[in-house]
């Protein structure tokens, strides 16, 4: 059997590895990386590296990401990648590809490949962030895949509503969590030695831009520069970069700003990588910021997340999670308030049995 995997970023290319670890074992698969938008862009860390570097035989790369991150830019990019991929369904067939997540992209590369009845398994589908234009994409997405597979079984509901059915809808629990028990984990000093970090608390922060209501990026960011100026001064400050969203560069010039003014008390990370992420997960002290891993991930490793804003708005969530408005009082009081709180004990209500073998047994039974 022909399998394709999309991979447009850093953030799936990691919540993939499971499943890619299984299939390079399969005899009777042929597989085809196909990596584009910011794995080849030297401004996000040009992580195509790090593809390359799992040592897998067949990979095709597609250019069509533009450096500019405006609304033109944004939709400029997602028609040159319909036109890239246009060319590429035309010249390649496969029995299933797979796609993950909700990245303009990721629906950019599936819609091309809607008249070529190109069939598409969908990945994390079914999901709400109705702070971000991800949400539309993520349903479109949806819409043209043939087979789904859900992090909880609210989402697997949605999806059937979407599709007006529940066939080939499986609920499986999040992928990047399977085997999360057998992952070698680094210890605590050489983790920090390996990236510098001191030995101090510190919070593991991410923030993107959020794209439905833009205009309020500017005032979020200046929010966010206020809080992290007074936040630096009880933790260690470990934060990674935004993707390429609208507005995304607001925010990347904000924190190289409170890198230079606090150089010994912040680290800037461009790309973790999902191992080195898991580690620095582990160690933190608790999350901070706009991002679905800490919604998915963090309670699988006794952390709590301070939610910011609406990005993630209508995205399930456990208890490990603490919404909380992007103002900087707010955001300053919710740090105050989980400092003390110590380790989530309880489920991840994300967590699967073992999503990437549940996935492997219905996939090769979908394409027989």
């Amino acid at each position: 059997m022909r399998i394709g995997l999309l991979t447009s970023s850093r953030a799936d290319f990691g919540i993939y590895k499971p499943l890619l670890n299984l299939m390079v074992l399969e005899s009777d698969i042929e597989l085809k990386v196909i990596a584009f938008g910011t794995h080849l862009s030297p401004y996000h860390g040009y992580t195509i590296n790090e593809v390359k570097a799992q040592n897998l035989s067949d990979i095709d790369e597609i250019d069509s990401l533009l450096l500019g991150d405006n609304s033109s830019a944004i939709s400029t990019s997602y028609g040159l990648t319909v036109i890239k991929f246009s060319d590429y369904w035309n010249q390649n067939n496969f029995d299933l590809v797979f796609c993950l997540g909700d990245r303009y992209e990721m629906s950019a590369a599936v819609q091309a490949g809607i008249p070529f009845g190109v069939k598409f398994a969908h990945i994390h589908g079914g999901e709400k962030t109705l702070g971000a234009i991800d949400n539309i994409y993520r349903h479109q997405i949806t819409l043209a895949s043939s087979l789904h597979f859900t992090s909880t079984q609210k989402y697997a509901e949605r999806v059937a509503e979407l599709i007006e059915s529940d066939k080939n809808v499986f609920n499986v629990g999040a992928l990047s969590l399977t085997d999360l028990d057998k992952f070698e984990f680094d210890g605590e000093k050489q983790f920090r030695e390996k990236f510098g970090i001191p030995k101090k608390p510190y919070l593991l922060i991410t923030f993107h831009p959020e794209t439905v209501n833009s205009v309020v990026n500017k005032q979020y960011v200046n929010e966010l520069a206020k809080s992290l100026k007074k936040i630096v001064r009880q933790f260690y400050l470990v934060i990674t970069l935004p993707n390429a969203d609208t507005n995304g560069s607001l925010y990347r010039s904000a924190l190289h700003n409170i890198k230079k003014e606090f150089p010994d008390n912040v680290l800037l990370i461009e790309n973790f990588g999902k191992e080195n992420y898991f580690n620095a997960m582990k160690y933190s002290q608790f999350l901070l910021g706009n991002t679905s891993s800490g919604i998915i991930e963090a309670a699988s490793f006794g952390k709590y997340v301070i939610n910011v804003g609406n990005r993630q708005l209508g995205r399930v969530k456990g208890k490990n999670v603490f919404d909380c408005e992007f103002e900087s009082l707010s955001i300053q009081e919710c740090v105050k308030n989980i400092s003390i709180l110590g380790s989530y004990k309880e489920e991840n209500i994300y967590e699967g049995t073992n999503p990437a073998a549940e996935i492997m047994k219905i996939t090769k039974s979908f394409i027989q």
